[in-house]
């Protein structure tokens, strides 16, 4: 039988622990909800405790170190004047320590709709950071503002994003001057943070007058001298990290944003069909761009279809496209715009009527089985290693498309056996020393039945309901050819745990844990 408030509940965690499960249960869907999305940092005890004793694990040379946390609470001159130098070997672990938190939030917090979401912005604004050193330096800085403004108004974060460091090594406007303009960052502006490729319409119409309704500022797509003009507005937009500015003199190193005017293009410009007249006060080109990208029906409808494709399905009902896009229409100013937005999704029919369908990531399959089995992290950097495996390595995406958000990219028979082999390591080994595989002796001694044996671990995997099938074949397993209500015949403990263990792996592979 199916608990639809845990089943709703379930598609918008990272997994339900047994504890969190019995809290809804008695609370209900709409009552949970209405917490998720107000969450209060001091409230997170858990994570917080979790937080500050754990210690994470670094290689350096010949020798293991353990770390506390201690650079995601640190100024950008804090990093920068620290770690951007040639000879220190530290300047990845603030990287790492994003990385680990983030395993830590996902497993640990209460507050699961916005670790979801800050998944959702940091895969919307994707940064590498293989691309440059100096991106994992800044990356606590770049995760701080997802958290800021994960919930509040879409444009405050494409303004943040915008001037962040990690944003402009990544995409290169940290060295755009005039004549010639960078234009990586304006390309990806429009084609990935707001209007999305498909208003891309530079092979229907060669000049912007020809796009429809560009004469009256309101075209309904863009073109590359769109792309041109917004480059040339961001001309001047980098990064204090002490290298000369070509004009006599070198930035201060604070690793803070910095407007630069001697590299600005200050002539004229015309983006989506309005004039920017030259000579405007300082950054007002660039924010005047923002402000047209965050305004436009387009971007609306592009970033609506999104959120619904991460939190409903992978082939999101126009119908609730085209009522949330209207929702944020309306509250451009609102600074709880995205938080308005996702309510009205969440509580839709179309996500209801879609619960169950959407398949987990790794990342999400993986935290999932930690939640669900309550396994304690010990952050290493076995971990990035075991991501590379299944194809999604957290601020490592190589693109500026972030991870794919549909199963039938995850559902190779590589990505798929990536993923089971993962599994099995994390559940049945322990060489990897990210937590210790001691599953079965947490099981309560009263259990002896391999259907008792198997009620027990299916009702921590999937709380919400699960087949028959599923069940009848995880005792069969157990039972190994006798009935499932005797106790099962093992020739010895080892036997009985491996058994056991193996029982619980398969369930964790298994199509309905596979989905949320």
């Amino acid at each position: 039988m199916t608990n639809t408030d845990l089943l709703y509940s379930q598609k918008i965690t990272y997994g339900l622990t047994p504890e969190l499960a019995e809290k809804i249960k008695k609370i209900g869907f709409s009552n949970y909800l209405d917490q998720q999305l107000s969450p209060n940092e001091a409230d997170d005890t858990v994570y917080l405790q979790k937080f500050q004793t754990t210690k994470y694990v670094i290689e350096q040379g010949k020798k293991q170190e353990q770390y506390s946390f201690s650079y995601l609470k640190k100024t950008a001159q804090e990093l920068f004047s620290k770690l951007n130098k040639p000879e220190v070997k530290e300047k990845n672990l603030p990287a790492f320590e994003v990385y680990a938190d983030t395993w830590l939030r996902a497993i640990y917090s209460q507050w699961q709709v916005r670790e979801m979401l800050v998944e959702f912005w940091h895969n919307h604004f994707n940064v590498n950071v293989q691309a440059d050193e100096r991106i994992g330096i800044s990356l606590p800085l770049f995760d701080a503002l997802i958290r800021k403004h994960c919930l509040g108004n879409f444009r405050e974060l494409l303004g943040a994003t915008a001037q962040s460091p990690a944003m402009l090594y990544y995409l290169d406007n940290y060295n755009s001057k005039a004549s010639p303009a960078n234009e990586n960052y304006a390309r990806e502006l429009f084609e990935l943070h707001t209007l999305g490729s498909e208003n891309y319409l530079n092979h229907l119409y060669n000049r912007w007058k020809e796009v429809p309704n560009a004469l009256q500022e309101k075209p309904i797509g863009y073109i590359d001298e769109d792309v041109y003009e917004a480059a040339r507005a961001f001309t001047g937009w980098t990064v204090a990290d002490g290298t000369n500015n070509e004009k006599g003199g070198n930035f201060p190193n604070t690793g803070e944003f910095l407007y630069y005017e001697g590299w600005h293009d200050n002539y004229q410009k015309r983006v989506l069909g309005v004039e920017f007249a030259p000579n405007q006060p300082p950054m007002a080109d660039g924010q005047k761009v923002l402000d047209l990208l965050a305004a436009h029906p387009a971007t609306a409808r592009f970033v609506c279809t999104k959120l619904c494709r991460r939190f409903v399905s992978d082939s999101p009902p126009e119908s609730l496209v085209k009522k949330v896009t209207t929702i944020w229409l309306a509250n451009l100013k609102s600074p709880d715009q995205i938080k308005q937005v996702l309510k009205a999704i969440l509580t839709s029919e179309e996500f209801k009527q879609n619960a169950g369908q959407k398949s987990k990531r790794p990342f999400e399959l993986l935290i999932s089985t930690f939640r669900a089995l309550q396994m304690d992290l010990q952050p290493n950097q076995t971990l990035v290693y075991l991501f590379a495996q299944t194809g999604q390595t957290p601020f490592m995406w190589a693109t500026p498309t972030g991870h794919p958000d549909v199963a039938t990219y995850w559902h190779t028979p590589n990505l798929l056996l990536s993923r089971w082999n993962v599994l099995m390591s994390l559940l049945g080994e322990d060489w990897h020393k990210i937590t210790k595989p001691e599953l079965v002796n947490k099981m309560p001694t009263t259990l002896k039945t391999a259907r008792e044996i198997t009620e027990y671990w299916l009702n921590r995997f999937l709380p919400a309901g699960y087949s028959e099938k599923l069940k009848q074949k995880a005792s069969n397993f157990i039972a190994g050819g006798g009935d499932i209500d005797d106790e099962p015949f093992f020739y010895n403990n080892d036997e009985r745990n491996h058994k056991i263990l193996n029982m619980i792996a398969l369930m964790a592979m298994s199509p309905e844990f596979q989905r949320r």
